[in-house]
């Protein structure tokens, strides 16, 4: 009898034990069989800029939308000095971030070295420069060919035959999208002269706003707004402008015609997939940014649908089908782009 109750009582024991090692593994994320759920990717991305801005919110929604759906646990810095990137890079790194994503440009050495001293991190920048073995990624924006399609609405839109190009700094990145648009601009409208000026920011509205006046003063009535600022001058003079990298004309439903978009999901997927699986090497991911990887897109043309012309239109979408088969390739210019035809 002694006996049989010694059992029961170690049964209870054993009941008591696993019941608390099932509760103790939900609490840990463990499965109920004792094996590890899939621990969250560890994420961080460094931006020198808001999170508001047209280049860095693609890349942060991307992100977002891997958070969003359960796949990582996502931090990110914005407004990051120059000088203070490398730390916050160093502190990322530090703290177990398995990728850690940002833009490199005006911080190329400083980057490069600290990928050199964390050879187990995954690196994915913006740079224009090349991957880095065996940690250093690359990628951009390559949505010349968007932009090519909205050049050649542009040029089919101009009364005047002017057209006012606003950029950043005269890069690579941003030279290919202001040739393309420009070539395009031209195919429709040989007759069309350009103005361009940089405002050497990546962020200033204000500044960018003032340029883009000057040139409407001087009759430009469509405006290449690589950067924000340019379509409030557009709107408040009454006068069209194409956007760039993020469609804003819900934000000026009478003044965007239409914008060239980037998609960064294609990128920051692959990436995410790499590490997830051990296969992270340094690449160029800049071909996920073009139109067939479904990495840029010309913009569904919304209330300005009925206000381009008609042939204007039929070309558009001739030369987006032409260039998603293989079929029309738009050169990439990354010269620094000049005012005149």
């Amino acid at each position: 009898m002694k006996a049989t109750t010694r059992r029961l009582s170690l049964s209870r024991r054993q009941t008591v034990l696993t019941a608390a090692a099932l509760s103790a593994a939900a609490i840990a994320g463990l499965s109920p069989l004792g094996a590890q759920a899939q621990t969250k990717m560890k994420v961080a991305a460094i931006y020198t800029v808001p999170f508001e801005q047209q280049w860095v919110s693609r890349i942060h929604k991307a992100l977002k939308a891997a958070e969003a759906r359960g796949e990582i646990e996502y931090k990110a810095t914005e407004n990051v000095s120059n000088a203070d990137y490398e730390r916050v890079m160093r502190e990322y790194a530090t703290a177990g971030n398995q990728l850690v994503v940002g833009e490199s440009f005006a911080v190329e050495a400083a980057a490069r070295k600290v990928a050199k001293d964390f050879p187990k991190t995954a690196f994915l920048m913006g740079s224009s420069g090349k991957s880095q073995a065996p940690n250093f990624s690359v990628f951009d924006n390559y949505i010349q060919e968007p932009a090519y399609l909205t050049g050649l609405i542009a040029g089919g839109m101009t009364k005047s035959n002017k057209i006012g190009l606003v950029g950043g700094f005269p890069i690579p990145e941003v030279n290919r999208l202001m040739h393309a648009f420009m070539a395009g601009a031209r195919e429709t409208n040989p007759k069309v002269e350009f103005t361009v000026t940089f405002i050497n920011s990546w962020f200033d509205p204000p500044k960018a706003k003032e340029a883009a006046f000057a040139m409407i003063d001087k009759g430009a009535d469509v405006m290449y707004a690589e950067r924000f600022g340019v379509s409030d001058a557009a709107k408040e003079r009454k006068v069209l402008a194409i956007g760039n990298v993020i469609d804003t004309q819900p934000q000026y439903p009478d003044t965007v015609v239409a914008s060239a978009l980037w998609n960064m999901e294609p990128t920051i997927d692959r990436a995410l997939k790499a590490v997830k699986d051990g296969k992270f090497t340094a690449e160029d991911y800049g071909q996920y940014s073009m139109m067939k990887f479904k990495g840029s897109e010309l913009s569904k043309l919304g209330t300005f649908e009925k206000k381009i012309p008609a042939p204007i239109v039929a070309k558009v979408r001739a030369r987006e089908k032409e260039i998603l088969e293989g079929k029309f390739t738009v050169k990439v210019d990354d010269s620094q782009p000049k005012s005149g035809r």
